[in-house]
């Protein structure tokens, strides 16, 4: 078994967290884990990416080949579209619809959307506006992190423990929140592919 997957968004948007969740969860069940991972400007709203490879047998290299991403998982979608190369043909993006405008040319959300909907395999959740409702619009990443647990080999027990392990120095209540987040976007993902608003 081997499992790529590219983590992406903006700095301050939880990238890093979902792949140290993805981390602790894979180590728990005794399975090979690489990361690398890209944060040079993140603090003043630059590119975050991650490289997250997981398998059951050793592996050599923490970076993907283009070509060879199982998934894309981003906070931010055109982000997303930065890393299409990477996609394997059965791949799938996961992401929030949810912009993070950053730049006076950003393109406009219609034509994202589109060239996200134009590849089979895809979700679209409007994370943040899901994690405002639940409290934070900070647990946006536990969302969509949730919404892809379905397609990633590592059980649902293990990311929650993973989950609760990470944030144990926080308050009951954040790591609830986490939780609650989490599930609701497995919820989400299984109803509907397509949940932009």
């Amino acid at each position: 078994m081997n499992y790529n997957l590219i983590l992406s968004g903006v700095g301050g948007q939880g990238i890093l967290t979902i792949a140290a969740v993805l981390d602790t969860a894979t180590l728990q069940q005794n399975l090979f884990v690489k990361q690398s991972e890209v944060h040079g400007m993140s603090q003043r709203g630059g590119a975050v990416q991650c490289h997250v490879r997981i398998s059951d047998k050793e592996i050599y290299s923490d970076l993907i080949p283009q070509g060879k991403a199982d998934m894309i998982l981003s906070v931010e979608p055109m982000e997303l579209l930065r890393y299409l190369p990477y996609l394997a043909n059965k791949g799938w993006l996961i992401t929030d619809s949810n912009p993070f405008i950053n730049i006076s040319n950003y393109p406009e959300k219609k034509e994202l959307y589109e060239q996200i909907k134009s590849h089979p395999n895809h979700i679209i959740i409007n994370a943040t506006a899901v994690a405002k409702k639940l409290g934070n619009t900070k647990a946006a990443n536990m969302v969509l992190l949730g919404a892809a647990s379905t397609l990633i080999p590592i059980s649902e027990e293990s990311i929650l423990t993973a989950i609760k392990k990470l944030f144990q120095n926080k308050s009951e209540r954040v790591i609830n929140l986490n939780i609650e987040a989490f599930q609701t976007g497995k919820k989400l993902a299984k109803e509907n592919t397509d949940f932009v608003y």
